[in-house]
């Protein structure tokens, strides 16, 4: 008997022939509009998601995308705390569920649901393909107006993804309000575009949420300051998502993969054991060394650099990636000269 299909594998299927009987120029335009909505600064008291064409872009051009970025962010999560597992789950602006796809993957197992979004026709589709994913057939899709008059129900855990750049700052710091008085004794994840204005976004997310009491979890190693200026630089990191055939047809493009780039903050009311760094930049192997730069719990960025005289430690080195805790666990010896 052959294996089950991954979580992504599943989503991609879903995805397939969803743009069958749309003409190609309506869903070429409505790709063009979303790109120009989600990497601009728009803020709007109005849903982008307009109707079955636009949310049917979306789904083919960002589901995939955003999946893996929420994926990439909820894993690191789990690794500074282990054996933590939501009982319940709120998706806030969650449009077809991209982000209740990532959490059924991360934690595969049955359990409530509810996605919230002010877009009747991005709930419709994503009730549909969650009929697809036996652990989210469940899930309730309700229509909520996102913003200052957001109301959140108590649950476990409440993920905040690709949605903070659609509102107002007044809404932003709303929606993570409530996000925080919501997750009671649980988590916030939030997770936006790997831009300077996503980043600094999540920042102000991140602010809010340690006023509040959480500790973050990841991706910094502490839950103080931020020691990246803003102007000057931003924190986000990369997962490599896999195109399918629709996939690079409706982005106009031709490699079998792609690499989306994203900021994000997972923090708890629980204490965590955050990594002791967390690698910032995609790492420089050389001949016989490798220079990371990290993030470090006294709150200050630093280049280290591993070499062949570190042994064990630098054969890691060589295998780790952009956004890895550093060091590895099973490595707490020095982490370079």
């Amino acid at each position: 008997m052959s294996a089950p299909d991954s979580p992504a594998e599943t989503l991609r299927a879903a995805l397939d022939g969803l743009l069958d009987g749309l003409p190609p120029k309506a869903a070429a335009q409505a790709v063009d509009r979303l790109i120009a909505n989600y990497r601009g600064a728009t803020p709007t008291d109005a849903p982008i998601l307009r109707d079955r064409a636009d949310v049917a872009a979306y789904a083919a051009y960002r589901m995939p995308a955003t999946f893996e970025a929420v994926r990439a962010a909820l894993d690191a999560f789990t690794r500074a705390a282990p054996g933590w597992t939501p009982g319940t789950h709120v998706d806030v602006g969650g449009g077809t569920g991209a982000a209740t796809w990532a959490v059924s993957a991360t934690w595969p197992e049955e359990r409530p649901v509810t996605v919230l979004d002010w877009a009747e026709p991005a709930l419709a589709l994503g009730r549909e393909l969650a009929s697809r994913n036996p652990l989210l057939k469940p899930a309730e899709w309700r229509r909520a107006r996102i913003g200052a008059a957001l109301s959140i129900e108590s649950t476990d855990l409440v993920t905040v993804s690709y949605v903070l750049g659609e509102l107002t700052e007044e809404s932003r710091a709303a929606v993570v309000d409530a996000a925080a008085s919501a997750a009671g004794t649980g988590a916030v994840v939030v997770v936006e575009p790997g831009t300077p204005d996503g980043y600094a976004r999540v920042i102000e997310a991140r602010g809010r949420l340690v006023d509040a009491g959480f500790h973050v979890a990841a991706p910094c190693p502490h839950s103080a300051g931020c020691p990246i200026v803003p102007g000057e630089d931003w924190c986000h990191f990369s997962a490599r998502v896999s195109r399918s055939s629709l996939h690079r047809q409706v982005k106009g493009g031709s490699l079998a993969y792609e690499d989306e780039k994203f900021s994000y903050v997972a923090a708890t009311r629980f204490p965590v054991e955050p990594a002791p760094s967390r690698v910032v930049r995609r790492p420089q192997i050389r001949k016989g060394q490798v220079l990371l730069d990290l993030c470090e719990a006294e709150e200050a960025l630093r280049r280290t650099t591993v070499t062949k005289r570190h042994g064990a430690l630098y054969r890691a080195a060589r295998d780790v990636d952009w956004g890895d805790a550093w060091p590895p666990e099973e490595d707490t010896g020095t982490s370079g000269a």
